[in-house]
């Protein structure tokens, strides 16, 4: 009974390293079933653990019955880590999407002479990133000169004013 567990954690390291080197094989195979916490990774580390945790259980001296068990759980808890691990990494980095409504009132620096009648450029940090803008005034900017955005004029475009100190 101890080398079946052996082989089933094995197995589960085996598919893991497929999976790690092929692409998410088993990932397609388990589209139609169910929910994305049922990925290759959480297959895998489910197998893992039930094989190698139940062969720890029986080197113990423990009966078969409570080492499928322990195996079970190790395996489930293990497959739950995983699976919710992996969802949330393939899901994550919305929140650092910089978005035209979010720069209003955001601080930034005149990096290229804003005229009154034209367009410069300002340096603005939005969501972690340092983004450059188009920028419009209501007067003449200097580089360097301090500035929050007012207005968001288009994707690319902002008004600005002189930040006060």
């Amino acid at each position: 009974m101890q080398v079946t567990m052996l082989v089933i954690g094995g197995v589960g390291i085996l598919l893991l390293l497929v999976s790690l080197v092929v692409g998410d094989v088993v990932d397609g195979f388990l589209d139609g079933i169910g929910p994305d916490l049922l990925s290759g990774l959480a297959v895998s580390g489910f197998l893992a653990a039930f094989g190698f945790v139940g062969a720890l259980v029986l080197s113990g001296g423990a009966s078969a019955t409570v080492a499928i068990i322990a195996g079970l759980v190790a395996g489930v808890a293990v497959a739950l880590a995983a699976g919710y691990a992996s969802r949330r990494l393939m899901r994550g980095g919305d929140e650092s999407t910089v978005r035209s409504a979010g720069l209003v009132g955001l601080s930034g620096t005149v990096v290229e002479p804003v005229p009154e009648d034209g367009y410069g450029m300002v340096s603005v940090v939005a969501a972690g990133h340092i983004t450059r803008l188009n920028a419009r005034a209501d007067e003449p900017l200097g580089s360097g000169t301090a500035v929050v955005v007012t207005a968001v004029l288009s994707p690319t475009s902002v008004r600005v004013s002189r930040r006060e100190a």
